[in-house]
């Protein structure tokens, strides 16, 4: 048995059968993996909200697992940020699940060199990562999802491919934001994802600092929720457009939009585009005037008329 699986199911169930409390969920764990005779590639831990006053067990298992070739780790904690140690010694990881944590690797730490897929969700990665890049050398796919003090997260992935953004939390300026960093030293990206929320929050007034040049490899590009009443989100797509030239796919999720105006409308290639990506994917959309600037409205018109609708 290589695989051992502590899941929010097996919690439930353990809790459901009258046994759950702090000193039997450990008492178990220890008798499995301590039992354990040969390696553990895959590890499954569901840490349950009543379950510690500290993490040191959780600390002892990484330990025990950084010796015994995991390749695969998924911690999910449901209660407060627990911060990793041990987990930075498993050095084989080519699968990585993180979710309510404190990232904050030794100094010594290089990166993981293995790891081909990171999903993140509800890290924060303290202050002393500021300014050291980690190295994921064959990283292919990296899953963001509301993760705070993002700009002191600075990776060096050659080989990623697919970036999903959701809902980043970041109280700092725009400008310590690194995601331009991060496409800009992303020579092979391919699939980008991003949310409406994660669009504002990064761009606000500063679109043209946060991607001043295009990103030549990328060929999907994927927004979702947008809000395009919000000008930070429509700025944003604007931009993010013209600076995608080699994209040859674009789906947008339209979150309600029932009503749209468009004014000092020049008639441009992008904003033709625009125009016609509303009208194929906006299904609740009630109402779309736009007012051209200049002597472009007749032809303008004609196209917009043939255009196809949701």
């Amino acid at each position: 048995m290589r695989a051992l699986v502590f899941d929010e199911y097996f919690s439930r169930k353990f809790a459901k059968n009258g046994s759950f409390g702090s000193n039997g969920f450990i008492r178990i764990i220890n008798l499995v993996l301590f039992l354990h005779r040969g390696p553990i590639l895959k590890f499954h831990l569901h840490i349950p909200t009543i379950l510690l006053d500290s993490f040191k067990e959780v600390d002892q298992w990484t330990l025990v697992l950084s010796r015994k070739g995991v390749t695969e780790l998924v911690l999910t904690n449901s209660g407060r940020h627990y911060q990793l140690s041990f987990m930075f010694s498993c050095l084989e990881l080519t699968n990585l699940h993180l979710r309510n944590c404190f990232f904050n690797p030794p100094l010594e730490f290089e990166g993981f060199l293995h790891l081909k897929k990171l999903y993140l969700k509800d890290i924060v990665f303290r202050d002393n990562l500021c300014g050291t890049h980690i190295n994921f050398p064959q990283l292919n796919k990296l899953f963001w999802r509301t993760c705070m003090d993002s700009y002191n997260f600075n990776i060096k992935a050659t080989k990623l491919q697919g970036l999903k953004i959701a809902s980043i939390k970041d109280s700092v300026p725009v400008e310590r934001i690194n995601l331009v960093s991060m496409l800009s030293n992303l020579p092979k990206i391919e699939v980008l994802s991003i949310d409406g929320e994660s669009l504002e929050d990064v761009i606000e007034e500063n679109m043209p600092k946060w991607l001043p040049y295009p990103v030549k490899s990328l060929k999907c590009l994927n927004l979702q929720d947008m809000k395009l009443r919000e000008l930070c989100q429509l700025h944003g797509v604007l931009c993010l457009l013209p600076n995608s030239s080699n994209v040859e796919s674009l789906w947008m999720e339209l979150w309600r939009l029932q009503i749209v105006e468009m004014t000092v409308v020049k008639g441009s290639r992008m904003e033709i585009l625009f125009i016609r990506l509303l009208l194929a994917h906006s299904l609740s959309l009630k109402k779309f005037t736009i007012t051209p600037c200049g002597a472009c409205g007749v032809d303008m018109s004609k196209d917009v008329m043939q255009f196809p609708r949701a």
